[in-house]
């Protein structure tokens, strides 16, 4: 039986950290932020991570 192939869009998207915690993007980064309170870019800033219930699901496809 053939090898299951990773999903490269997840690839592209998410990190394994060491701790086992998946790394995700943060959506509402890109253009036209002069309209967007700070509050709002500084929450932006800092790393987010993926919810226990998604890991299992995202780990899988990214392996």
């Amino acid at each position: 039986m053939p090898k299951m192939k990773s999903v490269k869009g997840a690839v592209k998207r998410f990190k394994v950290k060491k701790s086992g915690k998946i790394k995700r993007g943060t959506a509402f980064r890109s253009h036209i932020l002069t309209k967007v309170d700070g509050a709002h870019h500084r929450a932006n800033r800092s790393a987010k991570y993926i919810s226990k219930a998604d890991a299992a699901n995202i780990k899988e496809m990214i392996n």
